[in-house]
């Protein structure tokens, strides 16, 4: 499918979707596709970081590829391996067979048939479908070495292989790096990205998400939910609930046939929301009564 035309079309087209963004993230993934910039979100974990390259992907029609970071990671587990196991077998059958050429053999074992592609060697690729959507997730979790290599790759969009030579991307990927901020990623990094701080969404954007997620939630119990979760945010935890934990929440309810909250069914399904024991012991019994009383009040204000 074609690039938007608009910030206004990126946000009809993400919508349909199911993806729910406001004005601003719509424009910076706009000008990320007009210009050809690869975009850096930071942001909460659970508030949609990862979920707009799928959504970009599925608009797009365009493949996803997802990096997904770790500590440790380094420049050859990201681009590319050799399968050794197969190189082996290959070995073995030429000296059973006798005669084997060694230079011949050499040439065949670091061949393509014996590569094995990772996520940033399979990004530079052409594709019949347009360039694919390159997903590097949670770059926070790595370290300066790699962001150092990355930084490199993503200046040329190319790679090289030792053994076969440098490949370089026809058409650059479409690049979304995403960050939780448990360290801070180098300026340099940034400076070629367009750059966007993904946070919390109001309460009427978070049910008008949760209606796209989950529509068979009803209205009432809707409100309920993100109102009450927004307001767990605003209490000392440890992890505050993302958007996905509103979702899963909502859904968890559904399962369970609740029509309204109350105290016994927070206290049930806290795990759904929280992830941390200490949270959960904080929010359980009469303090899951006090936030739900809460906001309930803050609800019949707002009607």
């Amino acid at each position: 499918m074609t690039i938007p035309s608009s910030i206004d079309e990126v946000q009809a087209r993400l919508s349909e979707t199911g993806y729910v963004c406001g004005r601003a993230l719509a424009t910076v993934v706009f000008l990320s596709l007009k210009l050809g910039r690869p975009l850096f979100l930071e942001g909460e974990a659970g508030v949609g970081k990862t979920e707009i390259a799928k959504a970009l992907a599925a608009m797009l029609g365009r493949k996803l590829i997802r990096l997904q970071c770790y500590e440790g990671l380094d420049a050859s587990s990201a681009v590319y391996e050799w399968n050794f196991a197969a190189q082996m077998v290959a070995i073995r059958t030429a000296e059973a067979s006798g005669g084997a050429d060694r230079q011949a053999l050499q040439t065949e074992l670091f061949s393509d048939e014996f590569l094995v592609e990772r996520p940033l060697l399979e990004a530079m690729r052409p594709d019949e479908n347009g360039a694919p959507i390159l997903l590097i997730d949670e770059l926070d979790r790595t370290d300066e070495p790699f962001e150092a290599f990355l930084l490199e790759a993503l200046s040329d969009f190319q790679v090289t292989i030792p053994e076969l030579g440098t490949v370089k991307a026809p058409e650059p990927p479409i690049v979304i790096l995403t960050s939780n901020r448990t360290r801070e990623v180098h300026d340099a990094l940034k400076r070629r990205c367009l750059y966007h701080w993904v946070d919390y969404p109001d309460f009427p954007r978070e049910v008008e998400i949760l209606h796209a997620r989950a529509p068979e939630v009803a209205e009432n119990l809707s409100r309920e939910v993100v109102a009450f979760v927004q307001r767990l945010r605003t209490e000392d935890l440890f992890k505050k609930p993302g958007v996905a934990e509103t979702i899963d929440w909502a859904k968890c309810l559904l399962a369970l046939d609740v029509i309204d909250l109350s105290p016994e069914v927070i206290s049930d399904t806290l795990g759904a929301i929280l992830k941390y024991q200490d949270d959960i012991a904080k929010i359980q019994g009469s303090e899951a009564k006090r936030i739900l009383d809460e906001t309930r009040e803050q609800l019949a204000m707002a009607d």
